[in-house]
Parts: C-alpha cells; sequence; structure tokens
C-alpha cells in the first residue's frame, strides 16, 4: 500500500494460507503400515469398522471403530503436526499390503464365520492417482485465489468493483484529462454565450501565462461558479476550457462526494486537491456542486445531512487558499446558485460567478449552426428563421429539436431534412404527438374549439398579449387543443401586459361561458397560471396597490424551511382577496371582449371544426390586422398555403414566470 518499496505482506499471507490449506494434499494419504496377521487380529478382536480393499495394487485401508480409535493414542505423527487441529485427519487408520486377493477373503471370510457378532464391512475400489489428484486439488485453489486476488487487492487501486471500495472508497472519483486523454471539445465548439466564452477564456491565459499577471502582484482567481438554467451549457463550457488549456483538468460531479460511510467526502475532497496540487497548473471542476455546497444549517436533519456539512468543511478549508503558490482553479456549474452556503461564495473561494443565461436570438441561430453541420439539411431551411421560432429555448432544446427533426425526416423517407421537419419537431417537443385517433365525442368536440378561440380571440384582441400563431383542436400528449403564441422577448414586464396575459389566458373559459352558459374541468392549467402570475403580481413584484410596494419573495431560500409566513393573518386575507380580485376582474374582461365579438367567435370555432387546424392568416381573415403590431404585419413570420400542414409554432401559451 506504500510507495516506497515493494510490499511483502500480501505475498506472505497468500503463502502462509496455501501452506495451511494446501499441507494435507501433499501429504502421505496412508495410514501407519501394518502386516497381514496383524490386521486379522483386529478384525477377529472386533476393532475394524470398514476394510477397502484396492483391486489393482494389492494393497487395502483399515478403518477402526470409534471405540478403537478412543483406545489407541493420537499417534507419533500427530502430536508432532502443529496444523493438526487446521486439518483433522479423516484417512484410513492404517494400511497393508496382501499377495493374494483369494487368500486374503477366504481367512476374512472364516474370522466373520467363526464370530458371527464381528460387524466388519469390506468394498472394492480402484486406487487413484496421487499426482492427478493433487493437480486437481491445485488448479481448484489457484482459481479461488486468482478471483480474491482480483477483486480484494488487484481493484483495490483503482476504486471499483465490491472489493475495490474496501481500500479506495476515500480515494477521488474524478477523472483526470491530461496530454494522454486529450479533450476535443475547443470554445470553437461552444455557440452563443459571447460574455461568459470571454470570463472562461482569461481563466485559460492564467494557467497558460501566469507570471503575466502575478508579476504586478495580482493572485490567480481562486475558483469560478458557472450558473445558469439547466442545458444552457455550462458542463460543454468546462470541457471547451478542459480542450483550450492543455493542463491537467479533474472532471467529477458533486455526488460522488457523497457516501453512506462517515467521513468519506471530506476524504476523497483531501484527495482530489492533494492530487491538483501535484499536477499544478491543473483544473479542478464540479458538476452540479449544489450537491455537497448547499448552506449549513438548514432544518434540523442530522445523519446524512451532518456528512455533507463534513464534506463542505473540507471544501471550504482547501479552497481557502492557504498555499497561494500552487496554480490550481477550481470551476464548478449549478442551476441552484441561490441554495449555496455564503461562505463558498465569498471572495477568496469562487472569486468570480459567471451567469450563463438562455441564448438571446443571434445566439440561437449560432447554435443551430453548430447542430445542423451535422445534418444533412435541404437547401430551403433557414436557419435565422428556425431561431426566431424558438424563443426560450436552450442549448440542449436546440440540439434535441435538430435531432428530433432528423429523426422525422428518416421516418418519412425524406432525402434530406426540410423546414417542415423542424416544424414538425417543435410540435412534438413542445405538445407531444398527435392522436388523431381518439374517440371525442362532437359535444366535447365543440367545447375544445370554442375554447381555444376564445384563447385566439382575447390574444388578437388586447393589446399586450402575445400574438397568436396557431391553434389546433387535435389532441397531443395530454390535452385535447393547443395554441401556439409568438411571445415578445423582453426583460421587463409591466402591470398592463401581466393583465393582458391573465385576460388571454382566461379566454377559453370565458368563451365556454358565453357560448354554452356552464364551464368544464378543461380549463385547469389555465387557472393554474393565471393563479402562479396573480400571486406573483401581490406578493412578489408589489404591482398590486392595496398590498402595496411589498415583496415577500426570499432569494436566499431560507424561507423553504420555516414554517410560518412572513405576514399577518390579517395580511394573508387581504392577499387572497386581492389575488382572487385581480382574476375575477380579468375573467369579466374576457367575457365583455367576447361578448362584444361573438359573431367573430362563432367564425372562428366553425372554422377550427372544418380544418382543425388554423393559422394566422385565418385570425387576420375574421379580426382584421392588429393595429397595434405593425412589425408582425410589415414582416409576416407565417405564410402558408396549406391551412392542414403544421406551420410555424412556438412555446405554447408562454408566460413571465416560463
Amino acid at each position: 500500500m506504500n510507495n516506497k518499496g515493494f510490499n511483502w505482506f500480501f505475498p506472505i499471507a497468500i503463502a502462509v494460507i496455501l501452506f495451511i490449506f494446501l499441507q494435507p494434499m501433499f501429504s502421505s494419504s496412508e495410514g501407519p503400515k501394518i502386516d497381514e496377521e496383524k490386521f486379522y487380529e483386529l478384525v477377529e478382536a472386533g476393532k475394524v469398522q470398514e476394510v477397502l480393499v484396492y483391486n489393482d495394487v494389492n494393497k487395502a485401508d483399515v478403518f477402526l471403530t470409534k471405540e478403537a480409535k478412543a483406545e489407541l493414542s493420537a499417534g507419533a505423527k500427530k502430536q508432532s503436526d502443529p496444523f493438526a487441529a487446521f486439518n483433522p485427519s479423516t484417512g484410513p487408520d492404517y494400511s497393508f499390503s496382501f499377495g493374494d486377493k483369494t487368500f486374503l477373503l477366504e481367512n476374512y471370510r472364516e474370522i466373520k464365520q467363526a464370530n458371527p457378532a464381528i460387524k466388519t464391512s469390506m468394498d472394492y475400489t480402484t486406487a487413484k492417482n496421487p499426482i492427478t489428484e493433487i493437480l486437481f486439488s491445485v488448479l481448484i485453489w489457484v482459481a479461488v485465489l486468482g478471483l480474491f486476488y482480483f477483486f480484494l487487492f488487484r481493484r483495490m487501486g483503482g476504486g471499483g468493483g465490491p472489493g475495490g471500495q474496501i481500500f479506495s472508497i476515500g480515494k477521488s472519483k474524478a477523472k483526470l484529462f491530461d496530454e494522454k486523454d486529450k479533450v476535443q471539445v475547443t470554445f470553437k465548439d461552444v455557440a452563443g454565450l459571447e460574455g461568459a466564452k470571454e470570463e472562461v477564456q482569461e481563466v485559460v491565459d492564467f494557467l497558460k501565462n501566469s507570471d503575466k499577471y502575478t508579476r504586478l502582484g495580482g493572485k490567480i482567481p481562486k475558483g469560478v461558479l458557472l450558473v445558469g438554467p439547466p442545458g444552457t451549457g455550462k458542463t460543454l463550457l468546462a470541457k471547451a476550457v478542459a480542450g483550450e488549456a492543455k493542463v491537467p483538468f479533474f472532471s467529477l460531479s458533486g455526488s460522488d462526494f457523497v457516501e453512506m460511510f462517515v467521513g468519506v467526502g471530506a476524504s476523497r475532497v483531501r484527495d482530489l486537491f492533494a492530487q491538483a496540487k501535484a499536477k499544478s497548473p491543473a483544473i479542478i471542476f464540479i458538476d452540479e456542486i449544489d450537491a455537497i455546497g448547499r448552506a449549513r444549517g438548514r432544518g434540523n436533519i442530522t445523519g446524512g445531512n451532518d456528512e455533507r456539512e463534513n464534506t463542505l468543511n473540507q471544501l471550504l478549508t482547501e479552497m481557502d487558499g492557504f498555499g497561494t503558490d500552487t496554480n490550481v482553479i477550481v470551476m464548478a456549474a449549478t442551476n441552484r446558485a441561490d441554495i449555496l452556503d455564503k461562505a463558498l461564495m465569498r471572495a477568496g473561494r469562487f472569486d468570480r460567478s459567471i451567469y450563463v443565461d438562455l441564448p438571446e436570438l443571434h445566439e440561437r441561430r449560432q447554435i443551430f449552426d453548430v447542430h445542423l453541420s451535422k445534418i444533412k439539411l435541404d437547401e430551403n431551411v433557414d436557419r435565422e428563421f428556425l431561431a426566431k421560432q424558438t424563443p426560450g429555448f436552450s442549448g440542449a432544446d436546440i440540439a434535441n429539436v435538430c435531432n428530433e427533426a432528423a429523426l422525422i425526416a428518416a421516418r418519412n423517407n425524406h432525402d434530406s431534412v426540410t423546414k417542415q421537419d423542424f416544424l414538425d419537431a417543435v410540435d412534438r417537443i413542445i405538445g407531444g404527438l398527435e392522436k388523431r385517433n381518439k374517440a371525442i365525442k362532437p359535444s366535447e368536440k365543440k367545447r375544445v374549439a370554442y375554447h381555444e378561440a376564445g384563447h385566439a380571440a382575447i390574444s388578437w384582441l388586447v393589446e399586450h398579449a402575445a400574438p397568436l400563431l396557431k391553434v389546433t383542436i387535435v389532441p397531443r400528449g395530454r390535452s385535447l387543443g393547443a395554441a401556439w403564441y409568438l411571445p415578445e422577448e423582453r426583460s421587463l414586464t409591466t402591470t398592463e401586459q401581466m393583465f393582458d396575459e391573465i385576460c388571454a389566458t382566461l379566454g377559453g373559459r370565458a368563451a365556454e361561458q358565453t357560448v354554452f352558459g356552464t364551464i368544464s374541468t378543461g380549463a385547469l392549467s389555465d387557472l393554474e397560471r393565471v393563479t402562479k402570475q396573480a400571486q406573483a403580481m401581490v406578493t412578489v413584484y408589489g404591482l398590486n396597490e392595496k398590498v402595496g410596494n411589498i415583496s415577500y419573495y426570499d432569494s436566499s431560500g431560507q424561507s423553504e424551511y420555516s414554517f410560518g409566513k412572513p405576514y399577518s393573518e390579517q395580511t394573508a386575507k387581504t392577499i387572497d382577496e386581492e389575488i382572487s380580485k385581480i382574476i375575477e376582474n380579468q375573467y369579466t374582461r374576457a367575457l365583455q371582449i367576447l361578448s362584444e365579438n361573438r359573431d367573430k367567435l362563432d367564425a372562428l370555432a366553425g372554422k377550427l371544426l372544418e380544418k382543425e387546424v388554423i393559422f394566422r392568416e385565418d385570425l387576420e381573415e375574421i379580426f382584421g390586422k392588429r393595429a397595434w403590431d405593425p412589425e408582425l404585419t410589415e414582416h409576416p413570420v407565417t405564410s402558408i398555403e396549406d391551412p392542414t400542414s403544421h406551420g410555424n409554432v412556438l412555446n405554447p401559451d408562454q408566460t413571465l414566470e416560463q
């Protein structure tokens, strides 16, 4: 186990085990020698239990009765054998040779006839080859010890397998990428993320040209934290750093520190930093660091929580910068930065926090360029068009769209991936698979048509709602109908914009009430969405006059572990009343808008029942163009000739929370 020289402990231990268990094989299997006359005397005395006669060698083994064995002494051989306790003798008590087998049998028969009380039995067999028996036993033991060595000693260094974990449970599980294992990902493979790439490129420059910065008295940053929504490319960015830096790169996940044994996490942290310092300059990348970096003291959970805190404490100690001469930079990624411990986020540990946001329009086009380079495309596919159709999509979502489009094209036996394949792919990812064979009653289908027509009508008639692109009453996934909108990519949302969005979301239920006089359970997702929006307006954004400019949102995440509310019961009653007031006012507004445009609502629902899928052109034909949306009017996003095709689609019913 040491690195100073060969360790003789294990070979000696194996040799002792072999000597103990294999020693009986090499000892004689015969008992003490006696002559034939002595054998007859033992039989006449009734001391022989069994006689085993070997036909081919004229030899016989004698096995005494229990009483006779008790009378005899242990024998000189057994007394001098230090391992007799480990290997109790199971062989014959005596052995003898005879000349003529016929003469032996006659004498034996005469003795038994003279004394019928003698219970001695005689059996016949063939002598075994001792060399063959020894070789067979040796092979069995070699196989057993070989498996024992493989699972216990050989794999203890690698940490794999059941046996390996016994000796390497405290070793780091980080995967090392160095000059032998070159990472092929570079910054050219990371599309978009200009700001994040610029900052991590500076980290690479720190490691390559550290003297350039330290000669002026500066210190290399100890840690860089990548924060952002899932799928935005945090791990990919770290891989690009590994490919560009040309220094040893240790990669592992935060959950790799977690183990059922106490103290293992802290031991792995120590081992990881020891390896990195030995290969300095180096980079350590911890993905999903929130698995061990969660703030301490949250909740009164013991056991596993204490072990996680011990691991975090060791990580804080290692990152504290005691040794400033070691060029080791720690990179980490998480999408839960709000729950990380403050001591982990302070300067001197994670000096820099890089936010990796969802890609903008031009960044989405660059991401499409990367993923479409591996796909056989049709000439009519426009990357700019695809980027416009995917607002709010992350890099992982765009990669999924490209892959799904290729699968759809192959399923339809296309020679290349067409524009329609991409549109169908977005349809499939957002709404689910079409279920045209699902049986729906005509009355339910009519209700679904008016519900979706209500959404479409109000979103077209109010100013700040996202304009509709496509409506369908073909069941998809778990929904009976769906509507696709073109949400505006904005950073701030006003009160009027949220009111219009709530009104448009309630348009489905308002249409049911206006036309049928009754409402159904089909508005469940709509009600959930508007409730969250109204609740956010009152309790988070301070957009309610009665409650005032107060926000009960806790960005630190401490409220998750609190059983109390940060406001009184009277305030809670006021909040409930204001949330209900916002929703009911917008529902009344939706009823009024649909009542004033009942003829247009009926025309839109009738066209939806006829075609099952309608597009923006159908709404323009019934309602006219939107006066307050000149950009959309001058540069229409869609130009559909076949109204039964899937057309241009976007994230359905996108809201501020999404």
